[in-house]
């Protein structure tokens, strides 16, 4: 295929698209949708319009971000509204097929909201708030197109990017990409520019490009989402960076327990091949790029550059002194040119409008947009794509909805497990690479996990820390011992042991591990701890002081009691739900919690009814003797 021929496919494909008299049903069949019960409803809408009479289209798409309504379907009638349903079943299919297909009946009663699109621009339904507040560049193709097609791609302005490349000299690509200011989107926002022109200009035969997709981060599901939506968004920004850099090669490093985003990034390679955007004299130019595919075998390590460089190789995940860098001497002391999924899925879009275009989203120092997943107690949980400068509390309320079940905000891990935690207080910190590393955090891959009053910051900082310490490969030794000893002191101060003096001592350590660790990881492996030191500092005394938890998480702090008034004689739940056998009734037929028994599961108080609500937890230490007792002496 020539350029020309692609673009009059585009033209030919972009008239077809979702466009004539056909209906069309598109179901979200991402990982998040299968997790949902979406492959069923997909089946489910093939039965039910099989029969139909009419001619019907039931398309398989990504994930629009809205992964807490899953599955989605969207349903496209000719001259009718375009509408989103949420939360469908297969029980619900037969209602939308005779109702809406068939029928005149939208069933909105059933529906997310009404879609604008349907002609190639992006999804958005503007009944959503969330959707207001986002700018949609990485996600504009996510749950509208298949995934599965390569015509939906090229329809919708798919390697028109790759063609402008071709058509210019590698130096104004480059100069294209450094005039966007587009930042890495992996972590500490290294100018791609920079680094695609230090790669392009190094002295070597061959060079490579490598697609970093080994998202390790607790919470974090962006690339996957992007693979299993988007393919080809990716596999056109690599031919970008490949033609800009000089290399013929490129390695998309993937973790393997993404099977459905390596299913597809596989029919997407195939596709490429076929249609002549990948492989040998790529559109007709002298241009030669081909990309494999390469499964990690999950260390979270192998999120760092030179340990992924080593893995491909064939080696152990160890990170190497730098420099050299990568773009210098990386894949077998080659140029190599190692961005991420987000990075290199841009590079379409700003190749393709211009490099002022994307600069002028965001923010001066940070321009284009932020993609985050989010996590933790929010009402919409999902994906959520906004300007650079966006504040967290925009992400947390507007987007996301705010907290569940009316409950407090305590705090936001944003960044990953190298990330920091926030508190209310800096909610208002707008989203760049700056304004976060001020605050003690990082943007990192986009991870955004937020937090309750039912959670304690100090197990929070246990929590990632013991991440950190088992995923740390052991070859330098502040990251290997420091993150040991940090996490020996977290788990004391869970206890209600140690010292006022001990939380110096851990902020000793964490600074000295920040200083002296081998690589990112291990550098910012301590920024849970000197975060919630310094935003949490009375809950790590309360610990240890009052030997209380006050978000009653820590078990050794916390006990569960029995309120007599508010206990129904008659009702056993908490007794047979009970696996240790630690609830019995007294005399007067009381329930008694047996705390020497007690392995503070917390399966009592999960099923006491809500109408009774008499199980409680509550610090033990100074307000109950030793000995069993029904409740503490003060409630």
């Amino acid at each position: 295929m020539t350029i020309e021929e692609l673009f009059r496919q585009a033209k030919m494909n972009r008239d077809m698209l979702y466009e004539g008299r056909i209906t069309h049903v598109l179901v979200g069949t991402a990982t998040c949708g299968r997790a949902a019960g979406a492959m069923a409803v997909l089946e489910a809408f093939r039965r039910e319009t099989a029969g139909s009479g009419i001619d019907v289209r039931v398309t398989e798409v990504g994930c629009m971000g809205l992964c807490s309504q899953e599955p989605l379907v969207i349903i496209i009638k000719p001259d009718n509204l375009t509408v989103c349903y949420h939360h469908v079943t297969p029980q619900i299919v037969h209602q939308l097929v005779e109702g809406y297909i068939l029928g005149d009946d939208p069933c909105l009663d059933l529906a997310l909201g009404t879609v604008s699109g349907g002609d190639g621009s992006p999804v958005i339904i503007p009944e959503l708030e969330s959707f207001e507040r986002q700018q949609r560049l990485l996600l504009r193709n996510s749950g509208f197109n298949s995934p599965l097609e390569i015509d939906h791609y090229i329809a919708c302005g798919g390697y028109a990017g790759l063609a402008n490349a071709l058509k210019s000299q590698t130096t104004q690509v480059i100069e294209e990409i450094e005039r966007s200011g587009l930042r890495g989107r992996g972590g500490a926002g290294y100018p791609t520019g920079a680094k695609l022109r230090a790669c392009s200009e190094a002295a070597g035969d061959s060079k490579y490009v490598i697609c970093n997709a080994d998202e390790g981060d607790p919470g974090a599901f962006m690339d996957r989402v992007l693979i299993e939506s988007d393919p080809h968004a990716l596999l056109e920004g690599m031919a970008i960076a490949g033609f800009a850099a000089g290399a013929r090669q490129g390695y998309i490093y993937v973790r393997e327990e993404y099977p459905l985003a390596i299913e597809r990034l596989q029919r997407a390679l195939a596709q490429a091949a076929e249609k002549g955007v990948l492989g040998s004299g790529i559109l007709g130019s002298q241009f030669d790029f081909h990309i494999e595919i390469v499964k990690g075998a999950g260390a979270f390590v192998s999120g760092e550059e030179t340990a992924m460089i080593a893995a491909i190789e064939g080696r152990r995940s160890w990170p190497d002194q730098r420099p050299p860098y990568p773009a210098q001497s990386g894949l077998w002391d080659k140029p190599t040119l190692v961005n991420n999924v987000k990075t290199l899925a841009l590079l379409p879009q700003i190749i393709r409008n211009g490099g002022e275009w994307f600069a002028g989203m965001g923010t001066k120092q940070c321009s284009g947009t932020a993609l985050f997943a989010l996590a933790g107690k929010l009402v919409n949980t999902g994906l959520a794509e906004v300007p650079m400068g966006t504040t967290l509390r925009t992400l947390v309320y507007d987007i996301g909805g705010g907290i569940r079940n009316g409950r407090q905000f305590k705090g936001v891990q944003i960044g990953g497990p190298s990330g920091g935690c926030l508190p209310e207080s800096l909610l208002d910190t707008p989203i760049d690479f700056e304004s976060l590393k001020q605050a003690g955090a990082v943007m990192g891959s986009g991870g955004l996990i937020v937090m309750d009053e039912d959670n304690c910051m100090v197990d929070t900082a246990r929590f990632f820390t013991d991440f950190s310490r088992r995923e740390s490969c052991g070859k330098c030794t502040p990251c290997r011992i420091g993150t040991c000893q940090m996490l020996r002191m977290l788990e004391d101060f869970t206890r209600g042991q140690g010292t006022l003096q001990d939380l110096d001592t851990l902020q000793s350590i964490a600074e000295d591990i920040r200083a002296t660790s081998l690589c990112g990881l291990g550098r910012m492996s301590p920024n849970p701890v000197l975060t919630t030191l310094r935003y949490y500092r009375a809950e790590y005394e309360a610990h240890i002081l009052e030997k209380r938890c006050p978000a009653r998480v820590c078990k050794d702090l916390t006990a569960y009691y029995i309120l007599p008034e508010k206990c129904e004689r008659g009702c056993d739940h908490c007794v047979l739900a009970c696996p240790a056998e630690a609830i019995f009734s007294d005399g007067q037929g009381l329930k008694v919690v047996d705390q020497v028994k007690c392995t503070k599961c917390g399966s009592c108080e999960a099923v006491c009814p809500p109408e009774y609500n008499a199980v409680v937890r509550l610090s033990p230490v100074s307000l109950v003797p030793a000995g069993r007792r029904t409740r503490p002496e003060t409630p």
